[in-house]
């Protein structure tokens, strides 16, 4: 009796092995949802991940399908909520188009507060533990990447030479943070999508729109916008976050893998877009362009006189909304992690 035991127990340990294993073996899909077909953070990064690298690099143990925003006629604040839902597994999304949610997520890219990408991946890593557990709590996700587009700018269908030409012109803005700066500098904020800004700036709807450099340049704003004014007024800062049943479904191994191949893409991504910049606006503003044709808007860089007037703006208009909005626990947070990199206090006035 206590050998048939005994054989019964090693019978029983075996089969849970035999099952652990085909758990760890077991493929997993993950269905995607990416930002805007037309960009290169799609077209180079999220779509090849997705429907390619990570089946080969896993050995088809995490196989993927995305499709982008765009195609599937979705605006950005639905796509976090999808995947809270489970009809999407994988996200990629602006913090912006979550902050309704709450004032926290727009913490790692406020508006006008870092003038070059190595400052913003700074910011952007201090801040990741913040809204990482934004994303658990709020949308039941794992947050697993943070990556930028280029750089956030104004380009404008008039004359505009400086900040201060920013007074009394309506600028199109997409997230509350582009419309602090707007309001800070005597504009009017106002709330147009992508794909209708052009014919807005055409019958003088908006004056100016605020998007990235690469955008405007693949978007074709150079058309009917004449002045392009690189004061860099935010990042486009975009996250990647999977539902977290899902995560938790993968094996520990899957999980290890898909991290691995996931902060891969994430350098990619900062390197990628750390280059676009300088493409974009040579290409937008009549310069060398071999990525397409040449536009002819006129290049205002910003001067001494105003980034000391962005600085001001900041601290006194975009950070103290930012405070007030979000509550004195999370700007006591900013302060701790992304204030002490910038030398800056997010206090609400």
């Amino acid at each position: 009796m206590k050998i048939l035991k005994t054989l019964a127990a090693g019978v029983g340990l075996a089969a849970m092995i035999a099952t652990a294993a085909q758990a760890a073996d077991k493929p997993v899909t993950v269905k995607a949802v990416g930002t805007w077909g037309s960009l290169t953070n799609y077209q180079k990064h999220e779509g090849p991940f997705w429907n390619d690298h990570i089946n080969a690099a896993t050995g088809g143990q995490i196989v993927g399908e995305i499709r982008p925003q765009t195609e599937l006629g979705l605006k950005g604040f639905e796509i976090m909520r999808l995947v809270k839902n489970g009809v999407f597994d994988y996200a990629f999304g602006l913090p912006g188009y979550v902050a309704a949610e709450n004032a926290v997520f727009e913490g790692a890219d406020l508006s006008s507060l870092t003038q070059d990408i190595e400052t913003q991946r700074k910011v952007a890593e201090a801040y990741f533990p913040t809204l990482e557990k934004a994303f658990a709590d709020i949308y039941n996700a794992k947050l697993l990447q943070l990556y930028p587009f280029p750089s956030q700018t104004l380009w404008c269908n008039g004359e505009v030479n400086g900040l201060d030409d920013l007074d009394g012109k309506k600028i199109r803005v997409y997230a509350t943070t582009l419309g602090d700066f707007v309001e800070g500098v005597g504009g009017t904020s106002v709330t147009v999508p992508f794909a209708e800004v052009i014919p807005a700036l055409e019958k003088g709807v908006v004056d100016c729109g605020i998007t990235g450099t690469m955008s405007a340049y693949k978007a074709k704003w150079h058309q009917v916008a004449t002045h392009a004014y690189t004061l860099r007024v935010g990042w486009g800062l975009a996250f990647g976050a999977m539902n977290m049943d899902k995560w938790n479904s993968m094996s520990p191994e899957q999980q290890a893998m898909l991290k691995r191949e996931l902060d891969a893409l994430t350098d990619a991504m900062w390197a990628e877009t750390a280059t676009e910049d300088e493409v974009a606006i040579s290409c937008i503003t009549g310069g060398a362009c071999e990525i397409g044709e040449p536009g002819a808007m006129t290049l205002v860089a910003p001067s001494e006189a105003d980034l000391k007037r962005r600085d001001q703006v900041a601290n006194d208009v975009v950070l103290a909304r930012w405070a007030e909005r979000c509550g004195e626990d999370c700007a006591r947070n900013w302060n701790e992690t992304v204030g002490s990199i910038l030398g800056m206090k997010a206090e609400a006035k």
